[in-house]
């Protein structure tokens, strides 16, 4: 497909996102395009993590792995009992969290649907406590929550597969479909076309993360001073791998801090 023609596909979804029937996603209220079934998604999902757990080194490291578990724990149940109260559906109907660290010394961390998250130990410095933790984990979550791969995944079939159903991709071509979920859910790298919906969901999971931190109880101050030492970390012989997907710079942490009063109204002190 050529250039042109991946930009006209690009128009054409946006276009669709507008008039078709879209999903909204929640506190936001944004309006989103989505042709991929959660059922679909969730069982690619299972079926890479296991893939990913069973290749890398899970930590043993015992009061890392309890702070990872507490983290994501607080996390996850401050959103369900928001959701419970304000959303029409429960975004994470059906998952079954995982919280793991992984050995690895890259500065990393990434979440799949059906509760699957992952930090590397490489970004533990980086994160330094808990609330610097809160903040990666609470942005990764909230990918998740507003469906953001599964978005990229519906512009990843209409550009590069001409608008095949996921089902038709994965019987069709199985080894292209699972390279754009890896894709779009950050397990590869984020190019060409669909950049601008990348840096417009890192924007909003910014926003979403920072609210779902303070509903568990952390500051969400926190954020910016995490996003400014990873920054600093651009000046180093190689770009951390979670900067590739989250450009660290400082309109982003100006953003950040202006998010803050909206995220303290929803901030409940740790019990």
């Amino acid at each position: 497909m050529n250039v042109a023609n991946r930009w006209l596909l690009t128009l054409v979804i946006g276009w669709m996102s507008l008039v078709a029937g879209c999903a909204e996603v929640g506190i936001t209220g944004r309006r989103q395009f989505n042709l991929v079934p959660d059922s679909i998604i969730n069982s690619l999902s299972v079926q890479q993590y296991a893939q990913f757990i069973s290749e890398n080194k899970v930590s043993t490291d015992g009061q890392k792995n309890a702070m990872v578990q507490r983290v994501g724990e607080r996390i996850v149940k401050a959103v369900d009992e928001y959701a419970r109260m304000n959303l029409a559906k429960d975004p994470f109907e059906g998952y079954k969290w995982e919280f793991n660290l992984v050995e690895d010394n890259a500065v990393n961390a990434f979440a799949m649907p059906g509760g699957k998250v992952v930090v590397y130990t490489g970004i533990l410095p980086v994160t330094q406590d808990e609330a610097g933790l809160a903040v990666v984990v609470g942005h990764e979550i909230a990918h998740i929550f507003a469906k953001h791969g599964a978005e990229r995944m519906t512009q990843s079939l209409i550009v590069e597969m001409g608008g095949m159903a996921l089902s038709v991709a994965l019987r069709e071509q199985p080894e292209t479909t699972k390279s754009l979920f890896m894709t779009s859910y950050g397990m590869g790298s984020q190019v060409g076309v669909l950049l601008p919906f990348s840096r417009l969901h890192e924007n909003e999971a910014d926003r979403l993360g920072l609210i779902f931190m303070a509903m568990a109880g952390y500051d969400p101050a926190a954020a910016a001073a995490f996003w400014e030492r990873m920054a600093g970390m651009k000046s180093g012989e190689q770009t951390p791998e979670f900067l590739s997907t989250h450009p660290a710079d400082s309109t982003r942490i100006r953003n950040l801090k202006a998010l803050v009063p909206e995220a303290m109204e929803y901030y409940r002190p740790a019990s």
